[in-house]
């Protein structure tokens, strides 16, 4: 890859052959402890099948804008975090009881095949589930410490990572803690910032700037742009969760009616919704099984009461503040014309 231009299909493919055949050699030693392990295995290796591979992205731009070259040790220590990223969706979907992801069965739904005919099969399932997200976090450091990158690179972050850990399931316990509750967008953004902003976009610029040696002032910057760009990256997300195409998204529009979540979408609905308006979402939310009469009912609210157009401007006004903060960092010019397309891959996408 040419150092001065940016190919995002290309470094996804560089990523890709990092993941992949890690992930394969870790899961058949896996599977060599036992032959019943192989439905286990094959979830590893179908946690990392997709991506964009955006937090391994940030990771690197994270280090070149510091002015370091590229480096095949600093994109595998990069790809480290698509596997955090890994285990925070089998997590997710755990957690949300999601039943799609990327158009599949989720890891606790395609494992009940594995414990059928067993007592509490979907629990066992579910047991599996988790600790193939347990199993992919502890990969993650183990690529991390075996990049190729010198000793005293790797110690500048090391600290970073338990700041992502603690900031990252502290978002989990909150989003669980405030589902069913009143929304609040306030709270809303807070679990936004936590559970997905943060790890996404400002610890991987952080993690590649420390690798790289960055000063104060930049780290101030990463996170000046990271912050506001994770929330957007989120609140697009929330959109896409309701009113994205499945064929496109790979996951199903219920999920966040199912869950009743405090989604930024749910809370800007509630915020200005009368009595009415409440007590038809109260009806519609949480229902254990929501059909397409549901769906559409809970998308005419939100439509009527204009809750998507204040997203998409919340979405805008913090890419704005994301690319203006961008401007003000002393980067190279490659550098700045990467993070300036990796803001709008994330915030502006269909899926």
């Amino acid at each position: 890859m040419a150092p001065e231009r940016w190919e995002p299909a290309a470094f996804k493919a560089r990523v890709d052959e990092v993941l992949r055949p890690f992930v394969a050699r870790e899961a058949e030693q896996f599977a060599a402890i036992d032959p019943v392990l192989d439905p286990v295995a094959e979830q590893l290796q179908a946690a990392v099948a997709d991506g964009k591979r955006l937090r391994a992205a940030f990771c690197y731009w994270g280090w070149r804008a510091v002015g370091q070259p590229d480096s095949d040790a600093l994109v595998r220590a990069a790809a480290s975090l698509e596997l955090v990223h890994a285990a925070a969706v089998v997590h997710d979907d755990l957690i949300d009881d999601s039943p799609l992801r990327h158009g599949r069965p989720t890891a606790h739904i395609a494992l009940r095949d594995a414990v059928r005919r067993r007592p509490r099969d979907a629990a066992a399932a579910r047991s599996l589930a988790m600790l193939v997200g347990d199993l992919l976090t502890a990969l993650a450091g183990q690529l991390f410490v075996t990049s190729g990158l010198p000793t005293a690179y790797l110690a500048r972050a090391r600290p970073l990572w338990s700041v992502l850990a603690r900031e990252l399931i502290a978002g989990e316990c909150l989003e669980i803690l405030r589902t069913g509750a009143d929304p609040d967008t306030t709270d809303s953004l807070k679990v936004i910032r936590y559970k997905t902003a943060k790890y996404t976009v400002e610890q991987p610029l952080l993690i590649g700037g420390a690798l790289a040696g960055a000063g104060d002032r930049l780290r101030e910057g990463y996170s000046a742009y990271g912050l506001p760009l994770g929330e957007a990256f989120q609140l697009r997300d929330d959109l896409l969760g309701l009113f994205g195409n499945p064929e496109r998204t790979g996951k199903a529009n219920t999920d966040d009616i199912r869950g009743h979540r405090p989604t930024a979408l749910l809370a800007e609905a509630w915020r200005v919704a009368g009595a009415d308006e409440r007590a038809r979402l109260r009806a519609l939310l949480g229902r254990r099984d929501p059909g397409g009469e549901c769906l559409h009912a809970v998308r005419e609210v939100m439509r009527r009461l204009k809750a998507p157009d204040r997203v998409e401007d919340m979405i805008a006004a913090r890419v704005e503040e994301a690319l203006d903060a961008l401007h003000e960092l002393a980067v190279p010019t490659h550098a700045a014309t990467a993070l300036t397309t990796l803001a709008h891959a994330a915030t502006v996408r269909p899926s």
